[in-house]
């Protein structure tokens, strides 16, 4: 049951409750939301999630929590040393200690009862702030994971790629490219295992789900959480999306938190439960899956290495003019080149957008996706008409081109471009 709290007065203006802090040299700027005139009041750092954030994203928030009877201070994320390919969990759980010491400070607030909130990887950050510090009253998760980082994020991207109507070939890939990024180091905090961090958490802990999250596994995070966690309450708000806003599927984003949400967090927080209790977790339509580590023939450097030959290869023989020509190397020249060209292109949108913008999608493919495949079939097809014509003439211009069309082969069946 969720307890009434009465509302206080609007909370006061940013102007006065304007903070700094450091860490680790980093001068961090945010602002204390709280009710004027308050005593002994609990406060709450809000910490964010993945991404640049400012304060600003959680001041609604912080607001509704302040009419509530709690000083919540507020934030900009970092970033120095935050960025798609750079971060620190510890650091930014240092950061929230950090905002927590300034908190406890406030003559407005009970020292004793300062806890932290955080939203999806501050679902990560906040349990492991409170592990260092028992400055932290409790912890309050929105969204938050259960499993690793990459797991997690291979999770998100095929549901995305689903929604929009890909299957098979380019999912594939899609993963391909997550554990190429896993594997180069170029995805921070890939392998991060809360488990042993919520094991470890003595204070109380209320994590909160939308059952229609399409980021975070919600099933599996219950159940982690129930499993791992010494004192809890787990709430699952049934039309809720990731960040608790109300959704109809999961991908859109209604006006407004979910009914009851902001009020669970003002009750809890001014009365913490002493028996754990747990909602049954959400159903999802699949479980997240562990990503593979890369096998001996997958490292990053020989990967790169294949495409810088490929490209010299189907660069070639327009290039280097001596030898004998034949059309099946010309088609392959350029088939070859357009397809390795075009997958880089195609690597670096689905990335960027997570496949929004490919483009329409027919028979489960983006028409761009579609017109590589394409394209890999006639370099198939022409390296068999280039074999041909270097047996008869044996000379280097058709070699080297010919080399790269056989290597082209087990490539393009590695990235899915000549798969279903």
């Amino acid at each position: 049951m969720i307890l009434a709290v009465t509302a206080l007065a609007p909370p006061v203006s940013a102007a006065d409750g304007e903070v700094t802090f450091t860490n680790g040299g980093v001068t961090l700027h945010g602002t204390v939301v709280a009710p004027p005139g308050g005593t002994k009041l609990p406060g709450l750092v809000m910490v964010h999630g993945s991404g640049a954030h400012s304060r600003d994203d959680y001041r609604e928030q912080a607001e509704a929590f302040a009419r509530q009877g709690i000083a919540t201070l507020i934030y900009d994320k970092r970033t120095e040393g935050y960025s798609q390919f750079e971060r620190s969990y510890s650091t930014l759980a240092d950061d929230a200690l950090a905002a927590v010491e300034v908190l406890r400070k406030r003559p407005d607030v009970d020292p004793a009862r300062v806890g932290i909130w955080g939203l999806s990887e501050g679902g990560w950050v906040a349990p492991l702030a409170a592990s260092r510090s028992s400055d932290v009253a409790f912890v309050v998760t929105l969204g938050a994971n259960g499993v690793e980082p990459a797991r997690q994020q291979a999770w998100a991207v095929e549901n995305q790629l689903r929604r929009l109507g890909m299957a098979g070939s380019i999912v594939g890939t899609a993963s391909t490219m997550l554990r190429q990024l896993v594997g180069g180091g170029v995805f921070p905090e890939a392998h991060y295992d809360p488990v042993p961090v919520l094991k470890s958490l003595r204070q109380p802990v209320l994590g909160i789900w939308g059952a229609k999250d399409i980021l975070t596994p919600p099933g599996e995070a219950v159940e982690i959480f129930r499993e791992s966690l010494a004192h809890h309450t787990l709430r699952v708000f049934p039309d809720a999306q990731h960040q608790l806003r109300r959704t109809t599927d999961g991908f859109d984003k209604l006006p407004g938190y979910a009914p009851g949400y902001l009020e669970l967090v003002g009750s809890w927080v001014h009365n913490p439960p002493s028996a754990s209790t747990a909602d049954a977790p959400p159903a999802q339509d699949r479980p997240s899956t562990a990503v593979a580590p890369l096998a001996w023939y997958e490292p990053t450097w020989l990967q790169l290495a294949v495409l810088a030959f490929l490209l010299v290869a189907f660069a070639w023989y327009p290039l280097f003019r001596r030898g004998p020509a034949a059309r099946p190397a010309r088609w392959l020249s350029a088939t070859g080149l357009l397809a390795v060209l075009g997958f880089l292109v195609v690597d670096v949108v689905l990335q960027m957008t997570m496949g929004k913008g490919l483009g329409p999608v027919v028979a489960g493919r983006p028409l761009p996706w579609l017109a590589l495949q394409l394209l890999s079939l006639g370099a198939v097809a022409a390296t068999i008409g280039t074999a041909v014509a270097w047996w008869r003439h044996r000379g280097l211009r058709l070699g080297v081109l010919l080399a790269g069309g056989v290597v082209f082969v087990p490539w393009a069946v590695y990235w899915g471009l000549l798969g279903f």
